[in-house]
């Protein structure tokens, strides 16, 4: 598919973003635990992070609803995204100057506030620079260049660290592959600012936030009442789930279960590539055999890893755990972007993405702080992977409701 000059800039911007996460999931915990945290022992340490994760989500989760009302009037969508775009990258780049493990978590938290709120209007951004029959393909094109992209600022730390040139410290060497990574994220996030219109909007009102608080209310009970979306939002909140745990808690569990740090990263690193082309075969895929069929086949996929990833203690399981996730990570996140996008009401796509933010956020929420529980019950984490498989279970059958309400609609 050939993009335009907008969708190109689109998608770069999830080239841009994409490097924080995968500083999240494989960098930052490792420098947490065995750089900042030196002391601790590793259940604490996962018991720290999984609770500066938590906060993050938790936080932006009661702010999305009213961040995506507001951002649907008329020039406030990219305002709110520069700010907190600002706030983002203000704060990673303050990881390269503090020393303490407390500071450092704070900081951590605010950056992915930062992060994720961006995530919000750049999810809906989606409706502004696509129709209906080219999001499934566009949704695909993000992330896997997304996927692909992030490796790019990511080697050039990997390598910092391992060859450590000048005499630099490990310690400095990983500040500056964090320098790198915050630069990338700026740069890269220019031609969106500079290429990307908000072309579906409200009129521009007078007290704002007081009438988006209402309309919050109003779109509310039309969820509630389009059994389709609300048992699609549902869910996606119950896989998501799952889906987020397991990127956000990959390194930190492998630590806690032994797994050398360098073949951790490598295999994280693996599976941004793995990634990247079935990412783009989603598209295709999805149009294909439809978007839905495709959802609960990915769900499917991870049942069995998360099934796998119990029994996990060997290093070269942590390796195919990479590969089976690549193949499944970008399809259910970008076709749930985009089949959502075809469902909601362009001119307030914002608030709806807010209203499947806010459930995508609680679910960022519980995943982590169920291995919390699980590491501070049993000082392990692994039972709280049993979680994540009742999770995929129930939201395949609700995903299932959706589909068979779909082919209602059309016959």
């Amino acid at each position: 598919m050939k993009l335009t000059k907008v969708e190109r800039s689109w998608v770069l911007y999830d080239v841009a973003n994409s490097a924080f996460i995968l500083i999240i999931t494989a960098t930052i915990p490792i420098y947490f635990r065995d750089v900042l945290a030196v002391g601790l022992a590793d259940h604490v340490v996962s018991q720290w992070m999984y609770i500066a994760t938590s906060t993050s989500v938790l936080i932006l989760a009661i702010l999305s609803p009213m961040l995506g009302a507001i951002a649907d009037y008329q020039g406030m969508k990219k305002k709110l995204f520069v700010g907190f775009l600002l706030l983002g990258l203000l704060m990673g780049l303050s990881f390269t100057i503090v020393a303490s493990w407390q500071a450092f978590l704070i900081l951590f938290v605010l950056a992915r506030i930062g992060y994720s709120a961006c995530n919000v209007f750049y999810d809906s951004m989606l409706v502004d620079v696509a129709s209906d029959s080219r999001m499934d393909a566009l949704s695909g094109y993000g992330y896997a260049f997304g996927y692909i992209g992030s490796t790019i600022p990511f080697i050039a730390g990997v390598v910092l660290i391992f060859t450590k040139p000048f005499g630099m410290s490990v310690t400095l060497a990983i500040q500056l592959s964090f320098l790198i990574t915050f630069l990338w994220w700026g740069l890269l996030s220019i031609p969106l600012l500079k290429n990307v219109k908000q072309t579906y909007s409200l009129p521009p009102q007078k007290q704002i936030i007081r009438k988006s608080f209402g309309r919050i209310g109003i779109t509310f009970k039309k969820i509630r009442e389009n059994k389709k979306m609300l048992f699609f939002i549902i869910g996606y909140f119950l896989y998501i789930d799952g889906v987020y745990t397991i990127i956000s808690s990959a390194s930190t569990f492998g630590g806690e279960v032994g797994i050398n740090s360098t073949a951790m990263i490598a295999a994280l690193l693996l599976t941004q590539f793995v990634a990247f082309p079935f990412a783009i075969m989603a598209g295709t895929f999805a149009k294909k055999f439809g978007s839905l069929k495709m959802i609960k086949f990915y769900i499917l996929i991870y049942i069995l890893v998360a099934i796998f990833g119990y029994q996990l203690s060997h290093t070269w399981e942590f390796w195919v755990l990479a590969i089976v996730v690549g193949l499944a990570q970008g399809g259910i996140q970008s076709i749930s972007r985009s089949y959502f996008g075809k469902i909601v009401p362009k001119e307030e796509s914002n608030e709806y993405f807010g209203f499947l933010d806010i459930f995508g956020k609680f679910a960022d929420f519980f995943g982590p702080i169920l291995m919390f529980i699980s590491a501070y019950f049993t000082h392990s984490s692994r039972n709280g992977i049993l979680f994540l498989v009742v999770f995929f279970i129930v939201g395949f059958f609700l995903i299932d409701k959706v589909d068979k309400l779909d082919k209602l609609e059309k016959q």
